[in-house]
């Protein structure tokens, strides 16, 4: 559909107009393809170039008979275009009409008004005059206005011709680019829609962007995925996307998260049992694996697992098959195995705490998933989310981050990731009350003092420099240490060195988590 408003404003469109006015004192319309007037509205005062549009137009009357006279006047060269004179205009009494083709399509006209053809006879000029009396409007004023339209000679027939096709021409070239200026403006507001979030995860980080796209080249696939990244990193919001946008998603999604339970409780609760199989065991129990039997399962925390479990997994995983506690019949599943955890499998496997066959059966399709201090321009987004949400939920006002919150906010490393940002903009939704910002005496403590409780305090400024940077360097490690669990594959990451440098370091100065336990050292009182 044209955008006839748009093309009024056009700088080309105007400009050929007002030549066109200035050289044949002739008016420049619009018509739709089905001959309705675009932009001239009914009773709007507008000054046009030739004396009987100016006056025929002072009257509603007068409109409406344009109006008709435009109408029949694009059927007529509608018919002229469906016998295929694609390029020829329509000459009539008091104006000229020109096709506008859009893709071999008749998508309307551009009306030219206000000229009498080449030898136009007196008595065509009186029945204009009469015509315009009905319209009661002033004799002299009529006489006078018929007497100035222009009687368009030969040789000037050309290049009238020939500037008004230059309009229609324009109308269909700046559509045509109106028209896929659009289309791409549609198809980047669709990729940035799935991109900003895509299911219920946020973010529009280049670490997101990496995920979204991996998530889309495995949305069709029935491997095995492992979901690695630390706590409140949302690795069930992305199991969840992988399984509704599988072809499982109008089956069951079951999750377990395998550090809730000891081995007996799990081992009941994964595969089921039958009666009298223990104490407690009353009647026969359906486990989850059966459950979610043509659907997927969800495995959270498969790094807490223990060896026997372990293979027990390994074994529904490979075969489809599981024996329920006291059950002497293996049972047959079909399902979609997705696992998570938070620890280093690959670690565990060199170290013997994780099977190493588990861990590639599990491992076919690996997703990382980017901790928030790496992803700090989701942020801002991701607060926005939330407190938009707990306002929702709330029934208020959505609050708005002063800049200086905002800038805690960002400084702040989030080792809780977006699950201590959710609660955090729930928890300053509340603080704020009837405030309609929130400011940063509103924040945790925690956020509040990181800036400046970060910064290491007491380190010499005289002395060799050598040995002020080690004691710079004990202190950032002892802090990264306590502050990261003592996961060094995290700290050194942050550090920007290799965690064999890490280590070597950690042993330089004696920060050895096992070393100070062994010592009858707490980590906490490092």
């Amino acid at each position: 559909m044209i955008n006839w408003d748009e093309f009024e404003h056009i700088h080309v469109i105007r400009k050929l107009k007002e030549v066109i006015a200035k050289w044949f004192s002739i008016d420049v319309y619009f018509a739709d393809d089905r001959g309705n007037l675009k932009i001239i509205e009914k009773g709007k005062k507008r000054e046009h170039a030739n004396h009987v549009m100016n006056l025929i137009l002072q009257r509603d009357e007068g409109h409406d008979a344009l109006s008709d006279f435009v109408r029949n006047t694009t059927a007529e060269l509608r018919k002229t275009q469906e016998k295929g004179a694609l390029k020829e205009f329509l000459p009539n009494f008091m104006g000229s009409a020109f096709p506008i083709i859009i893709d071999n399509e008749f998508m309307g006209a551009v009306i030219c008004l206000g000229h009498f053809p080449e030898g136009v006879a007196e008595g065509q000029k009186k029945e204009l005059a009469k015509a315009m009396a009905h319209f009661n409007l002033p004799h002299q004023e009529i006489d006078l206005a018929v007497s100035k339209v222009r009687c368009m000679e030969k040789e000037e027939l050309p290049y009238f011709s020939e500037l008004s096709d230059l309009v229609s021409q324009e109308i269909s070239t700046l559509h045509k680019e109106i028209s896929m200026r659009d289309d791409r403006i549609q198809e980047l507001n669709k990729e940035l829609g799935v991109r900003y979030k895509y299911d219920n995860m946020i973010g529009k980080s280049k670490p997101m962007q990496d995920v979204y796209g991996l998530l889309d080249k495995i949305k069709n696939s029935e491997s095995t995925v492992l979901i690695q990244g630390e706590n409140g990193t949302g690795k069930e919001l992305i199991a969840k996307a992988i399984h509704y946008n599988s072809p499982r998603k109008d089956k069951i999604f079951v999750t377990q998260n395998c550090s809730a339970f000891n081995d007996n409780l799990l081992d009941s609760e994964l595969f089921g049992h039958v009666k009298g199989s223990f104490t407690g065991a009353v009647k026969d129990k359906k486990g989850l694996f059966e459950t979610a039997d043509g659907g997927t399962f969800f495995l959270d925390e498969i790094g807490d697992t223990s060896p026997t479990m372990q293979v027990k997994l390994l074994r529904v995983i490979q075969e489809g098959t599981f024996l329920p506690v006291g059950a002497t019949e293996p049972r047959k599943v079909d399902v979609r195995i997705l696992a998570a955890t938070n620890r280093d499998l690959k670690d565990m496997v060199e170290k013997g705490t994780f099977r190493e066959d588990l861990y590639y059966r599990i491992n076919v399709i690996n997703i990382t998933v980017p901790p928030l201090r790496d992803r700090k321009e989701d942020i801002l987004i991701l607060c926005e989310h939330f407190l938009a949400k707990s306002a929702a939920e709330k029934q208020i006002k959505p609050k708005l981050l002063t800049k200086r919150a905002l800038e805690k906010i960002f400084d702040y490393p989030w080792p809780g990731n977006i699950r201590e940002l959710e609660n955090e903009m729930e928890r300053v939704t509340v603080l704020a009350g009837a405030e309609g910002k929130i400011t940063v005496d509103m924040l945790s403590a925690r956020i509040r003092e990181f800036g400046e409780r970060n910064k290491v305090q007491g380190v010499r400024i005289q002395g060799k420099l050598r040995d002020a940077l080690e004691e710079l360097e004990r202190e950032m490690i002892r802090e990264g240490l306590k502050r990261t669990g003592w996961n060094k594959s995290r700290l050194a990451k942050e550090l920007g060195i290799s965690r064999a440098g890490l280590i070597n370091k950690v042993e330089k100065y004696n920060l050895d988590k096992r070393k100070l336990v062994a010592a009858g050292k707490r980590p906490g009182e490092l």
